[in-house]
């Protein structure tokens, strides 16, 4: 017999790779608030996890590990994405400021000094 908290934990999983693969800016905000709700969920059922563990539980929980290796790489490529987004929108942003005032960068020290006597 397995755990509810285990077969939670592979629901919350499997749910956050769903969410991970489909995800428009539009909806960026709405799906990043279900992750991290799913995450908190899943921090809680850590606790319930513990051994031992029957034979049924560790197949389980080997089914889990891969699952969980999927859910990391998802994750971090979308954390990427959101990344590579927020640079592109700075960099957009300098390119905005610097083009309306092109000489707004420029240095104004202007000081010569004559190192000759």
């Amino acid at each position: 017999m397995i755990r509810p908290a285990m077969t939670v934990w592979r629901e919350r999983s499997l749910q956050l790779i769903a969410l991970t693969n489909e995800v428009e800016e539009t909806k960026r905000e709405e799906v990043i608030e279900q992750i991290e709700k799913i995450l908190d969920d899943r921090d809680k059922l850590q606790s319930q996890i513990a051994q031992p563990f029957t034979a049924a539980e560790k197949e389980a929980g080997q089914e889990l590990m891969t699952i969980e290796k999927e859910v990391q790489s998802n994750l971090a490529r979308f954390m990427k994405a959101i990344r590579a987004n927020i640079t592109q929108s700075q960099s957009k942003k300098e390119h905005i400021t610097s083009y309306t005032n092109p000489y707004g960068n420029m240095m104004q020290d202007g000081a010569y000094y004559d190192t000759k006597k």
